[in-house]
């Protein structure tokens, strides 16, 4: 529960079947409530429900989340303490196991420059316990669409989330973007907020891989400059076709099933990767060389699976 002053609750509901209008209207007649006509995902559904928001800063906030008393303060603080942040993230752990940082988001975000996201606290299905290991206020490349307080006027300005992702990485691709139009993205670390994880697509669903790979290649196509893409691609599509064998070698059918969807549906749409380009391209103050200074320039996939470093420091550390 939270106790902040000057506070408006909206909930989106992307048509639902299950009643879930009809208990807010009779429960909660103070929320305001957007009822749409179908599903446009967390990125439609998102960007629609801004419309009915009337404050300067915004809290995008899951619906299967549980959060600690006064978790909003050190959020609108964040933003407070310098106009040039744009996002902040609160510290996700696990609904379940309390003190477990949540896959989705942890205690913030990173990113490899070939496009893979790993998380302060999560790389990949490695979940850490949170020993207060990262609890420093710290810029990090992206913050999780679970629990992501933005600026409106920023927000707005980079096009809000884009909504050819529908759901799945939509929030890393907005915070690039805002790293490209010269803006920065902060860790809050003692606001807590408890998520239940994979509640609206199964974690190992086909079409939770598909979106997550799709979408990574897609902000990879998107948000480089041509020379640069045409450096990272190969490599992002040599490290897919690891991705697929593996996969394969594990029998996991839906997993290398997703893979090869996400890669066709990337091959037959390039209308809709020049057209992010574009869009792209009209925000970019940043060049690239300074975006890699915000990024881990290895490869997490590598280090992961081939090296055998499970956490975010092993990831980021460097040999002495």
């Amino acid at each position: 529960m939270s106790q902040y002053p000057s506070l408006e609750i909206v909930v989106v509901d992307n048509h639902s079947t299950d009643g879930s209008p009809e208990w807010i209207k009779n429960n909660h007649p103070d929320v305001i409530l957007l009822e749409n006509d179908k599903n446009y995902g967390f990125a439609g559904g998102c960007n629609r429900g801004v419309s009915l928001c009337s404050g300067e800063y915004i809290i995008f906030l899951n619906n299967d989340t549980i959060h600690d008393p006064g978790w909003i303060e050190p959020l609108v603080e964040t933003l407070n303490s310098d106009s040039q942040i744009a996002a902040a993230q609160p510290t996700i752990r696990n609904y379940y196991q309390r003190e477990l940082f949540d896959y989705a988001g942890g205690a913030g975000g990173a990113m490899d420059i070939f496009g893979f996201p790993f998380a302060k606290g999560r790389v990949f299905s490695t979940q850490e316990t949170d020993k207060a290991q990262y609890t420093k206020k710290n810029e990090i490349f992206w913050a999780s669409g679970t629990a992501i307080i933005v600026r409106r006027d920023q927000f707005v300005e980079s096009g809000m989330f884009d909504e050819t992702f529908f759901a799945h990485m939509e929030e890393i691709d907005l915070c690039w973007r805002f790293y490209l139009m010269g803006y920065s993205v902060r860790s809050a670390p003692s606001s807590i907020v408890y998520h239940k994880n994979a509640v609206t697509l199964p974690q190992q669903s086909l079409k939770k891989y598909y979106l997550n790979h799709r979408n990574s290649v897609l902000m990879v196509l998107s948000n480089y400059s041509l020379p640069v893409t045409l450096y990272v691609l190969p490599i992002r599509i040599a490290l897919e076709g690891i991705a697929f064998i593996y996969a394969l070698l594990l029998l996991d059918w839906k997993h290398a099933t997703a893979i090869v969807k996400a890669l066709f549906w990337i091959l037959f749409h390039p209308l809709a990767v020049i057209k992010k380009r574009r869009k792209t391209k009209a925000l970019r103050k940043i060049r690239d060389r300074n975006i890699f200074d915000k990024m881990y320039r290895g490869s997490v996939v590598v280090g992961y699976y081939l090296l055998g470093k499970k956490t975010y420091r092993e990831i980021v550390s460097k040999p002495a």
